[in-house]
């Protein structure tokens, strides 16, 4: 078991020749902390809070871990202040557990033998893998892998953040990619002055490097190409460099960095769960386009597989549910024909053999026949729809009608609620239907309660001028909408027309939407 780690603080050795200069060797085969640890091999250097970052062996428990050393001038004062400061705010996260985040072993301050001009050290696990800068070395990643990477550390974010406490996570030497595919805060030890903020452009940043290749927060690491700016003085959006990215992957970098969009919209993101949604929605992001001879397109470039990757069990399990729910619906298509065939062999026998049955009081008048009974109707296809604006999630569309409610699609963060004067007033997706059908009930299944929805036929172009058939404000959980459809519908737009909130954002989120109604 290890316990928890403690600030261990040496007398300082300015009496010793040379104690102010810089730490200068430094060098692979040296040891600190009275021979503890031996350097490896540096692997990054943080020249912002003078950092080096280094791979050594633990010769107590003879494993790698990583190394965070503070150097400068100890007679500086404001130098040996903020290293005091980092050192500090490292050890408050020794109690952070995260898979997004390397652990914290041990903090200790200029012990005398060190090398002159130490003022700490920030010993943390090692991370095995790489680090992003060589990640991105032959070219950006495609937009679902790097969204699919960056997952782990945009939840550690927002965790920390939670627990008060603030990771560092804003330059792309402390953080490592593990063989398994999960992006970690490798070297803990946040600036003196970091903030929360710090980490969600750190994420911002870490996320426009892996669509782009860029660094687009301060100084470039030497042989990392600088983000460009355009004309205006702006950041220039990843999906201006490169075509293939989602706009809602590349305006989130962009506000996450403080930047404003490709609208204008200068409102930032400003939480590692804001982040952490949009990374969600396109960690199985496909591009759409390619080549005709069936070859994947030339921007697919995976540079991230798993070398033996292992059944995927949601898959598998949403393909056996979506079967199912197909043989159900095929049972009650044909038990509804049945009854059909049987209802007009007995009206032509009752035809033949009474004549035309009148009502009780009222001879001469036909009985009133009752409505015919609603059955399912599947939904084969479905696109995305926005008032205004750029579509929620596109790459999510379908589980709206996957059969499977563990699945879902839902919207992006919005600072203002939709409406007149708002980024949009309304956003959700067309539907079309197997066959048409005069529909009379729609069920949506979603937790987002207070969202208000609108079910709409569509005759043509889709717009929020079509027929409304429908509304309501939804419940946690399933919420019957009735239908008033007098002629039949071969398409229906599901759009929402109020968000949730959640937090100081708005959004929501639908798990499943299911059709019923009577043949045309």
């Amino acid at each position: 078991m290890t316990s928890k780690p403690t600030e261990r603080i040496a007398a300082d050795s300015d009496d010793e020749p040379g104690a102010d200069a810089p730490a200068e060797q430094l060098t692979p085969g040296r040891v600190l902390d009275h021979g503890r640890y031996r350097l490896l091999s540096q692997v990054g250097s943080d020249e912002r809070c003078n950092a080096e970052l280094w791979r050594a062996k633990d010769g107590v428990l003879g494993r790698d871990v990583a190394l965070t050393i503070l150097v400068g001038d100890r007679a500086d004062a404001e130098a040996a202040t903020n290293a005091r400061r980092t050192l500090e705010r490292a050890m408050h996260a020794s109690t952070f557990n995260h898979v997004g985040v390397a652990r914290v072993l041990d903090v200790v301050t200029s012990s005398a033998g060190d090398p002159p001009g130490v003022l700490g050290l920030v010993i943390a696990e090692w991370t095995h893998g790489t680090d992003l800068l060589d990640l991105v070395a032959e070219g950006p990643l495609p937009p679902g892998t790097a969204a699919r990477l960056m997952q782990p550390l945009a939840a550690a974010v927002e965790a920390a953040h939670h627990a008060g406490l603030v990771l560092g996570a804003d330059h792309p030497q402390r953080i490592r990619v593990t063989p398994e595919g999960e992006v970690r805060m490798a070297f803990p030890g946040p600036l003196a002055h970091a903030t929360s903020s710090d980490d969600v452009r750190g994420l911002g940043a870490a996320l426009y490097l892996l669509l782009t290749g860029r660094w687009a927060l301060g100084d470039a690491p030497e042989g990392l190409p600088a983000a460009p700016t355009g004309p205006d003085g702006n950041l220039v959006a990843p999906r201006t460099l490169r075509p293939t990215v989602p706009m809602e992957l590349s305006t989130v970098a962009v506000r996450a960095l403080g930047n404003p969009d490709s609208t204008g919209t200068t409102g930032g993101v400003r939480t590692g769960a804001a982040v952490l949604r949009v990374l969600e929605q396109y960690a199985t992001y496909e591009p759409t386009n390619t080549l005709s001879n069936g070859a994947p397109p030339a921007e697919s470039n995976e540079v991230w597989r798993r070398e033996d990757p292992k059944p995927d069990k949601t898959r598998n399990k949403k393909l056996a549910v979506s079967v199912g729910v197909l043989a159900v619906a095929t049972i009650l298509v044909i038990g509804w024909i049945a009854v059909g065939v049987i209802g007009i062999f007995t009206e032509s026998n009752q035809s033949s053999g009474t004549g035309t049955v009148i009502s009780g009081n009222n001879p001469g008048t036909s009985a009133q026949q009752p409505s015919p009974q609603a059955a399912p109707v599947r939904i084969s296809e479905g696109t995305s729809f926005t008032a205004q604006g750029n579509p929620d999630a596109p790459a999510r569309i379908n589980n709206l009608f996957d059969g499977d409610p563990s699945t879902y699609w839902s919207t992006f963060g919005y600072f203002q609620q939709l409406g007149p004067g708002g980024i949009n007033t309304a956003t959700g997706a067309v539907l079309t239907l197997e066959r048409p059908a005069v529909l009379q009930q729609v069920v949506i299944n979603s937790p987002s309660a207070g969202s208000k929805v609108e079910i709409r036929q569509v005759d043509g172009s889709p717009s929020m001028n079509s027929k409304l058939l429908g509304s309501a404000t939804l419940n946690s959980g399933d919420t019957p909408i009735k239908l008033e459809a007098v002629a039949p519908s071969s398409k229906i737009m599901v759009v929402l027309t109020q968000l949730a909130q959640d937090g100081g954002e708005y959004s929501s989120k639908i798990n499943e939407i299911t059709v019923s109604g009577s043949a045309a």
